[in-house]
């Protein structure tokens, strides 16, 4: 089973799609997680139609704003599933990611995987160049993964202690970063199975604070 973790803030104009393309996933044995981290928008009442919808999903609520990394740690912990996958609740993923990335993890053997994304509204793929060189060599300069689009085994996310509470953001590229100092095997999909917004998102509303997380990543 994957358990699929999903973390809310404000994200009513999205979510509804979002969350539709976990459900829709031709890959059918999941459990949605999905926590509310104490939206003042209509997030809440939206997670709340669609648990009546589908059982498979889980709907949890914070009663304070925690943010992003903690309420993922979380999920985690709840999580009954053999692999964790991400979702962010301003993309959406094609309805046959989960079942492409399943195959591709056990066809090379991985610990992870992540895939490429299109970009809304340009259609810009993502990544471009960096997927063609090793992984261990980018991360010393960016993080070379789109967080969305990971798909790894529960054992292996527990074992490096979870997400890094330390780092409010660019928590996703301290994990990686954790990940290959591990030598965990990781790759990307050439192929595109995620459509990523870019506007008014955590890392375009919170530049200097992702470059700053992200500096002291660089300099371990």
């Amino acid at each position: 089973m994957i358990s699929v973790i999903m973390s809310v803030y404000n994200n009513e104009d999205t979510l509804e799609k979002a969350i539709e393309s976990i459900l829709n996933q031709t890959y059918k044995d999941i459990e949605f997680l999905i926590v509310d981290d104490k939206s003042s928008d209509s997030s809440l009442e939206i997670l709340n139609k669609f648990k009546k919808i589908d059982p498979r999903i889980k709907i949890y609520s914070n009663s304070t704003n925690i943010g992003l990394t903690k309420s993922l740690n979380k999920l985690i912990k709840l999580t009954k599933g053999e692999l964790i996958a991400r979702q962010d609740a301003d993309d959406f993923s094609s309805i046959e990611r989960l079942d492409k990335q399943i195959k591709f993890m056990n066809k090379h053997n991985l610990d992870a995987c992540t895939t490429r994304a299109r970009t809304i509204g340009s259609n810009k793929l993502r990544p471009r160049f960096t997927i063609y060189f090793p992984d261990k060599f980018i991360i010393k300069f960016k993080n070379p993964f789109i967080h969305g689009t990971l798909l790894l085994k529960t054992e292996i996310i527990t074992s490096v202690g979870n997400y890094d509470e330390n780092f409010y953001y660019a928590q996703d590229y301290k994990l990686f970063f954790d990940l290959l100092s591990k030598g965990y095997k990781i790759k990307t999909m050439k192929t595109s199975y995620y459509f990523l917004n870019i506007k008014n998102n955590i890392s375009t509303n919170f530049k200097e604070e992702q470059a700053f997380f992200a500096n002291k990543i660089k300099n371990l």
